[in-house]
């Protein structure tokens, strides 16, 4: 297994449904901020919104990435998502195989 020391990272994103996970997720991998985005539907969140209690059903997307271009992906997200508020968390990679970084790697943005 590959140390990363940071350079990688997974950012986790919610989205309140399937068809905006899927176009948020294709223009994510197609502008190279993102290697690859998993979508898992099914996911209930319970939250505190406007001081109020909510549950709702939403899609949550993991999307492989630089650390380098979390920035960009951060700020490409905002632009496109539809909540006020989205949740996006990155969480760093510090370990992975050798093959699955130099695919990243050639998937990936040179940087902005």
């Amino acid at each position: 297994m590959a140390d990363t020391n940071g350079t990688y990272c997974i950012v986790s994103i919610t989205v309140g449904s399937s068809d905006e996970a899927s176009a948020l997720a294709h223009t994510l991998v197609r502008e190279r901020l993102a290697a690859c985005c998993n979508l898992l539907p099914g996911v209930r969140s319970i939250y505190r919104w406007q001081d109020k209690i909510q549950e709702d059903g939403e899609v949550l997307l993991l999307c492989k990435t630089r650390a380098s271009l979390f920035d960009h992906l951060v700020a490409r997200v905002n632009e496109l998502h539809s909540y006020d508020v989205p949740e996006i968390i990155r969480s760093d990679i510090t370990g992975a195989s050798a093959p699955y970084l130099h695919w990243m790697n050639e998937s990936l943005s040179d940087g902005h």
